[in-house]
Order: C-alpha cells, then structure tokens, then sequence
C-alpha cells in the first residue's frame, strides 16, 4: 500500500540515503585504517619469512662448515710434532 503522504515518503528515502551514506563512511574509515597499519608496519625493520629462511639456511650450512673445519684443524694440530712431544711430557707442576 503506497502512502499518501509525500512527506513519509521523503523521510524514508532521507533515511535509505544516510545509510548508504554511513555504510560508504565504513568502508572508507576501514580501508583508511588499513593502509595506515600496512604503513606503520612496512615502516618497521621487520623481514620477510621467506628472508628469515634463506638466512636461517644459510646459518647452519655456516654452522655445519666451522663444525667441519674445527674437526680438521684438531686433526692437523695432533699431527704436529709439537704435539706430540707436549703429548709425552708430563705437565709441569707450579711451585707455591
């Protein structure tokens, strides 16, 4: 049943319009907040995960290769005649 009244009429699509209006104002404010965090934490020195791995790699295979080198230093320092004749005397003891 429409209305006679023009004004009831007018009030609704006043109504309808402030809606739409408030609902385009949401979209917005939530957009504008969104940028601005994406910006606050673009601005931080954070990495990426996928840097955070590739450096993370690259730590161990650092790790595996002075692990690797120390066993081979060990092995050539117990090769060196110094070594071996510091290996054969007794320590020697502080007097007090």
């Amino acid at each position: 049943m429409q209305s006679q009244n023009r004004f009831f009429d007018d009030v609704v699509r006043m109504v309808n319009g402030a809606a739409g209006t408030f609902a385009g104002m949401g979209r917005e404010a939530e957009q504008t907040m969104k940028d601005k965090v994406r910006e606050w934490v673009g601005g931080m020195d954070f990495v990426s995960r996928d840097e955070f791995e590739a450096v993370k790699a690259m730590a161990i295979v650092a790790r595996e290769e002075n692990v690797a080198l120390k066993a081979r230093l060990d092995a050539m320092q117990a090769d060196t005649p110094k070594a071996k004749s510091a290996a054969k005397k007794p320590a020697a003891k502080k007097k007090s």
